[in-house]
């Protein structure tokens, strides 16, 4: 039998679960009470932000309508748990084999807050393809005291949500072999906005800098389990090998989780969230309590994920190939765009050609010693006074006629243009940017200071919408 693989990822007729589920403590695991159904009118409008309903029995064991909810009472509370809230729970699912779950605060509670969730990324034509639930039903599964809600997922597939414990998986309609799950292990954690109350020490610092944390941490983290499965490949900018190793378990010493700072038969995994995160591959015999796996038939690869903040926005792909997962990755994200030719040859790049003479002379160079090359690099040392989108009018006097001379020869000129703009009230962007309110905020409601090498510089809040009409 050839291995299976699964793919993960960082930077799916219409049906809706919504879910409300208790949250951990800030210091504890969650414990989740059990839910009961109430299935909307056949003929309601599916809603965008679901609020949870009063918990009552179903009315059927199946039914037809666009959205299903589902409510569940958060814990008792308890001294550390007086500011524990239901969260929102959304699954849904889309054409072509593509569940979506995603876990948030409820925006209807008082105070409101909100977390950042990623834009941008979403095709806006993929929320299309949501599929309206044309049926669902309950069944007890693994043995569980109570029900859990099975809805169809595509030919062949279909989902489950566990109410208690919390588990949503992807199985096989036939045969019930389970594809993927995510809080097999119960691993979930999320770690609520809240009030700070008095001995409260949310601050951290670093290097002279203090994050003040005004709502409190907001880490996320939760476990995803990949079944029948021999090798998981993904996640970006690592250095490991292909096939990632396990980073916990027997027999792994001295490994690091796989890291990504804000610098997928095949299913595949993919979180949408900017924060800073870590993931780990957990080896063969790692168990969630015990440090020991129970003993299981075929092979299963356990991965545990976390955040600094967000929300829980994940997609699953049921695969069952390779080309399948691909093609329903990038049904949610879109398809990579052809490099142009040029960009995939060598760049010559440093810090920095002097002037355009210097530039000329390393590019002579090039020709003289039979050295092909299709980019050359110029640094900030190119611009007025470190302002980008200037040129130094002394050592760089004729731009254009310098970037025709290697256009002549089929070469390219980059000019390095970093996502921060120097404070200096007599540069023009800076000017406009501080007068019209683009740039990000500190706790006190002040444009944020940054330092690069030597110059203060401040930050475009580049995922405002008003800050993609700017003109430079």
């Amino acid at each position: 039998m050839p291995p299976t693989s699964t793919l993960l990822s960082l930077s799916s007729s219409f049906f809706f679960f919504s879910l409300s589920i208790s949250p951990l403590s800030p210091l504890g695991r969650r414990k989740s009470s059990e839910p009961a159904t109430k299935p909307p009118s056949a003929n309601e409008p599916a809603p965008e932000n679901p609020t949870p309903l009063p918990s009552s029995p179903p009315t059927s064991p199946s039914s037809t309508a666009p959205s299903l909810q589902i409510s569940a009472n958060p814990p008792p509370e308890s001294p550390d748990q007086d500011q524990i809230k239901p969260l929102l729970f959304t699954l849904s699912v889309y054409q072509n084999g593509v569940v979506r779950v995603k876990i948030d605060e409820d925006p209807s509670l008082d105070p409101p807050k909100k977390r950042f969730e990623v834009p941008d990324v979403i095709l806006p034509e993929f929320e299309s393809t949501k599929l309206w639930l044309q049926r669902f039903q309950t069944e007890t599964v693994d043995g569980d005291s109570g029900p859990s809600s099975v809805v169809y997922v595509a030919d062949g597939y279909e989902a489950v949500l566990r109410h208690n414990p919390f588990e949503v998986y992807v199985r096989e309609k036939q045969g019930k072999r389970r594809v993927l799950s995510l809080n097999s292990h119960g691993l979930f954690d999320f770690e609520q906005l809240r009030v700070k109350q008095e001995g409260d020490d949310w601050e951290e610092r670093f290097k002279g800098h203090t994050d003040v944390r005004p709502y409190g941490p907001q880490s996320i983290s939760f476990d995803v389990s990949f079944f029948d499965a021999d090798f998981v490949y993904g996640i970006p900018e690592h250095a490991s090998s292909f096939a990632l190793r396990s980073t916990r378990g027997p027999g792994v010493d001295d490994s690091e989780p796989y890291r990504l700072f804000n610098l997928d038969g095949t299913s595949g995994f993919f979180w949408l969230n900017a924060a800073e995160m870590q993931i780990d591959v957990l080896g063969s015999g790692w168990d969630a309590e015990s440090g020991i796996l129970l003993p299981e038939s075929g092979s299963r690869i356990d991965t545990f994920w976390m955040s600094e903040a967000g929300i829980v926005d994940t997609f699953f792909f049921i695969g069952p190939g390779p080309k399948d997962v691909v093609r329903q990755y990038t049904s949610v994200t879109g398809m990579p765009a052809m490099p142009q030719l040029f960009s995939t040859a060598h760049h010559q790049c440093r810090w920095n050609y002097r002037d355009e003479e210097d530039v000329e002379n390393v590019d002579s160079k090039f020709d003289e010693h039979d050295i092909p090359y299709d980019v050359l690099w110029l640094d900030i040392d190119h611009t007025d006074g470190k302002r980008y989108f200037t040129w130094d009018r002394v050592l760089f006097p004729n731009p254009e006629q310098m970037q025709n001379k290697l256009a002549a020869k089929g070469r390219h000129m980059v000019t390095i243009v970093d996502p921060h703009i120097k404070r200096d009230e007599s540069f023009h962007l800076h000017k406009e940017a501080t007068s019209k309110g683009y740039y990000v905020k500190d706790a006190t409601g002040k444009d944020y200071d940054g330092v690069v090498l030597a110059w203060i510089i401040v930050l475009p809040g580049y995922v405002e919408p008003r800050d993609q009409v700017m003109v430079v």
